[in-house]
């Protein structure tokens, strides 16, 4: 998993050997709502467009909530926060069935979308912040590089594992037994995994290091162009992630296969989850600016072969490529996000990124279900082509404004 195995087992060991495990669980939840969310709204109410615009409106409440909760992370703690959240979102992911199955207007329906996103507990970006801070206090100034990369590597594979495994279930559960059961699973999930999380002895990390006092930067200092442009490029890989699973969904509804759709999904994740973890092996000549710029540009070439699929084999051999792309851009921007974070603000950055992957698949949902419904299947097909452009945009904007981090100040990892 480490470059260094001394370095790998220090931070393992820190973390403590249950940690990996139940960091990778608990934010399994966070992969099912948007999935599940769409899947039994368009089941129970027959309406993709609604179902699209469910997503965005939980997207929406954690554009609004997800930074400010990560800002409370930085300030007062993880547990003081993850630990209200995550019982609060469990409670109206409960409710969230027998509100789809009632007569409840759509907009109230969308109220509770919004609460239910801004709710929800983004486990991921608290568990790179809880590893950073470990790396920082427990690793060798000189190892921290290869540890951070290592780390990131592994924490983009776990995240590509849990959106394989959290679709899949939703599909399955949907094929098997009924759409309401994958959002009753998240709801049982977040209150045991998300809860335990939160109590975890890590939880009582805050970023700093054992050579450098912890001081937090100002908040100004999270809209840096060096820093937005990372944040803009997950913005990019939501909209893809968004207008792919629901152009898929609409392409198999036709064919009255929609609830397939998670599991098809899930083909992307397999390459993705791969390179993401191997990633962890690549030259340090090669860059992590250069990274997203190669896999990105894969990601848009074979966005554009998915565009022009029309039979469900072409659809998984695209996906299976597709995955190849994602996987290493998503490790690039973390780790580029990890390195450009304000001192003191790395749960806020973290956030801003699990945000913007969140929004861009949401409001990718809604404007894909449109599109879908009015025009049809295969226009929907050439959305996920358009998020791949805006992923390659952001990578190229970055590397045009920043210089290699060979020369970069490490702000966190190398005291100064």
């Amino acid at each position: 998993m480490f470059h260094t195995r001394s370095s790998g087992n220090e931070l393992i060991k820190q973390a403590g050997f249950s940690y990996f495990p139940l960091a990778f669980v608990a934010r399994l939840p966070y992969a099912m709502i948007t999935v599940g969310v769409l899947t039994l709204v368009v089941a129970e109410r027959g309406s993709v467009t609604l179902g699209g615009l469910n997503s965005a409106a939980a997207g929406l409440g954690t554009a609004l909530v997800g930074p400010l909760l990560g800002a409370a992370a930085d300030r007062f703690g993880q547990r003081r926060v993850l630990v209200p959240v995550g019982l609060v979102n469990a409670s109206l992911l409960a409710a969230f069935p027998f509100v789809v199955a009632g007569s409840t207007p759509d907009l109230l329906l969308l109220a509770l979308s919004v609460l239910i996103g801004a709710s929800a507990p983004q486990i991921a970006p608290m568990s790179r912040t809880r590893l950073v801070a470990i790396i920082r206090r427990v690793i060798a100034p000189h190892r921290r590089e290869k540890v951070l990369n290592s780390t990131m590597a592994y924490e983009s594979a776990a995240d590509e594992m849990v959106f394989i495994v959290g679709p899949f279930l939703v599909g399955l559960l949907a094929t098997a037994v009924a759409p309401w059961l994958a959002i009753a699973g998240a709801s049982a999930l977040t209150f045991v995994f998300v809860t335990r999380f939160a109590l975890h002895p890590t939880g009582r990390l805050h970023p700093g290091s054992a050579d450098s006092p912890q001081v937090q930067a100002p908040a100004r200092e999270l809209a840096r162009f060096s820093l937005l442009t990372v944040v803009a490029g997950t913005l990019g890989i939501g909209f893809f992630f968004g207008a792919t699973l629901t152009s898929l969904t609409g392409f198999l509804a036709d064919d009255g296969a929609g609830d397939r759709a998670g599991l098809l999904y899930g083909v992307m994740g397999i390459g993705s989850a791969a390179l993401a973890l191997g990633s962890a092996a690549f030259p340090a000549r090669f860059s992590q600016r250069a990274r997203w710029l190669v896999f990105g540009s894969l990601l848009l070439a074979a966005a554009i072969a998915y565009a022009g699929a029309r039979s469900v084999p072409v659809l998984i051999a695209a996906l299976a490529v597709l995955g190849c792309g994602i996987g290493p851009t998503l490790v690039s921007q973390y780790s580029l996000a990890a390195r450009f974070s304000p001192t003191g603000r790395s749960a806020t950055t973290m956030t801003m990124l699990g945000s913007a992957v969140v929004v861009g698949q949401a409001v990718a949902s809604a404007v894909t279900g449109i599109v879908v419904d009015q025009l049809g299947a295969e226009a929907g097909l050439l959305l996920p082509a358009v998020a791949a452009a805006v992923v390659v945009a952001a990578g190229v904007a970055h590397a045009a404004t920043t210089r290699p981090f060979e020369v970069e100040r490490e702000r966190e990892l190398v005291p100064a």
